[in-house]
Formats: C-alpha cells, sequence, structure tokens
C-alpha cells in the first residue's frame, strides 16, 4: 500500500472527481485535507459529551452508507477515518486533562481528563469498528489499492 500523499494540493483537488489521486494511507492520514469530504463530514465531528458523540456518529456513519450507496469508496473511507478520529481524539481527553498530553514544560502530563470522554470513545469505537469491518468496504478498498496503489 502506498504512503499518503501529502503533497497534492488537496484545497483545490476534488477527490470525488479524481478518485485515482486518493491514497488510503495508515489510519487517520490526510482526514483533515481531502476535499470535498473533509467539508461534508467536518462540520458533524463532535465529542464533547457521549450524546453529541452518539448523535455525531451515528450521522457521520449515515454519511458512509451514502457514499457506499453512491459506490464512493474515497468517501466510505473519509467518513471511516472521522470515525476513528473521534474515537482517537476522545480517548486523548480520557487520557489527558484538557486533550494536551505534554505539560508545559514537556513532560508527560500525569493529570487524568474527562471520565465523559471515555463513553464518548466507547461510542465512536463501536461505529467505526462497524464502518471498517463492512464487507462492501473491504471490497471496495481491495480494489481502489488493487486499481490505484499497486504497481
Amino acid at each position: 500500500m502506498k504512503k499518503f500523499d501529502y503533497d497534492l494540493d488537496y484545497e483545490q483537488l476534488d477527490l470525488r472527481e479524481r478518485p485515482e489521486l486518493y491514497t488510503v494511507g495508515r489510519g487517520e492520514q490526510g482526514v483533515l485535507m481531502v476535499q470535498p469530504y473533509k467539508n461534508e463530514i467536518l462540520p458533524h465531528w463532535r465529542f464533547k459529551t457521549p450524546d453529541i458523540a452518539r448523535e455525531s456518529s451515528e450521522k457521520i456513519y449515515a454519511m458512509f452508507l451514502d457514499y457506499k450507496k453512491a459506490d464512493d469508496f474515497v468517501g466510505m473511507d473519509m467518513a471511516r477515518k472521522f470515525l476513528q478520529m473521534g474515537y482517537t481524539r476522545a480517548r486523548r481527553y480520557t487520557n489527558y486533562k484538557g486533550g494536551r498530553k505534554y505539560a508545559e514544560n514537556g513532560t508527560l502530563s500525569l493529570q487524568k481528563g474527562d471520565p465523559a470522554k471515555a463513553e464518548s470513545a466507547a461510542i465512536f469505537k463501536e461505529v467505526w469498528e462497524k464502518a471498517k469491518t463492512d464487507a462492501d468496504y473491504l471490497r471496495m478498498k481491495e480494489r481502489h489499492i488493487s486499481d490505484y496503489e499497486t504497481g
């Protein structure tokens, strides 16, 4: 699998029109770059409270399903990345007060964060797992990699 290409001008590119330029990459790579998906999904991405996380993850998963109906793998993968990022960011706030891993002096922060974020993280993780194991998503991912990322 190719590495995510950070050199493309993502603000100017419409990867719905040019899916061959999209690289899956690892984890959440490019989640806040790839257009038009960033602008479509980001306004719905929230995890402040469990209720907000539930609403957000359900909306993003509904978008994942809409992208699937449209046979839009890039959209599906971007929705999956936002779900993953909901989990990882909420976990960071669970583990570190204010989401700051390091104290101002550069040492690892030992203060524990917000326990409600642990519930938000669990909500996002459940939906992220559902998206990343979706049979159609996996088939489309394999096809995308085969068509555009190998060779």
